[in-house]
């Protein structure tokens, strides 16, 4: 997928970006985990995300957070990089100018910085966190949580443990209008270690039902 660099606050920031081939396709910012912790654009779930995303006809950006590969600056304890999504966003909307609707996947560290974005932008529909760290970031701000979406977790999961997020969870179901989801992958630590299949097939499964079955687009080997 072609590489591409653009502006971030902190200076250049590196992604990946497929574009659609349909005009007024939506978009979706896919957000990797920790850098502080090995996270990058190329995390396996990211990269499947991203795939999961571009199969269903959005035009899909992943990039690397301040400081990460060949992006400038440097970590910013969530602050920063959430301004680094904010305009990983606008530059998507910027080239696809009739884009429709926008959504928004993290996975733990990015899962936090995008439900901050998700209630900073109206346009974003629709979501998906993955191993959201209740349990190490403060969540509170998701009151009331603007759009329906999809949280997953692993059941063996010891960095966030599922209760801490089954609790955040529960309090996001009272909302009139919304509709929050859960999924549970059994036999999952945080990183999804041999999980990644079941992982993204609750993915697909929720894309589809949420985007009433779009067909499947041929893209090119999941590969850069």
């Amino acid at each position: 997928m072609p590489e591409v660099i653009f502006t971030g606050p902190a200076g250049r920031l590196e992604g990946r970006f497929h574009q659609s081939a349909t005009r007024g396709a939506p978009i979706a910012i896919i957000l990797h985990p920790h850098p502080q912790f090995g996270g990058t654009m190329n995390n396996q779930i990211v990269y499947h995300l991203y795939y999961s995303f571009a199969e269903r006809g959005f035009s899909v950006l992943r990039f690397n957070f301040r400081g990460v590969g060949r992006s400038q600056g440097a970590f910013d304890h969530g602050s920063g990089e959430l301004s680094d999504a904010a305009a990983a966003l606008d530059w998507a909307q910027a080239v696809n100018p009739e884009a429709r609707a926008c959504w928004i996947a993290g996975v733990s560290f990015g899962s936090w910085i995008g439900m901050q974005l998700l209630m900073r932008r109206p346009e974003i529909e629709g979501f998906i966190s993955i191993a959201p760290p209740a349990n190490r970031f403060d969540f509170s701000f998701l009151a009331p949580c603007p759009s329906s979406g999809l949280f997953i977790h692993g059941d063996q999961d010891r960095v966030a443990p599922l209760k801490e997020v089954t609790g955040l969870i529960e309090k996001l179901k009272t909302q009139k209008g919304i509709l929050i989801e859960h999924a549970v992958v059994e036999g999952a630590n945080h990183f999804f270690e041999n999980r990644i299949e079941p992982l993204i097939a609750h993915v697909d499964a929720y894309l589809d039902r949420r985007l009433g079955n779009p067909p499947r687009i041929a893209i090119p080997a999941r590969g850069d």
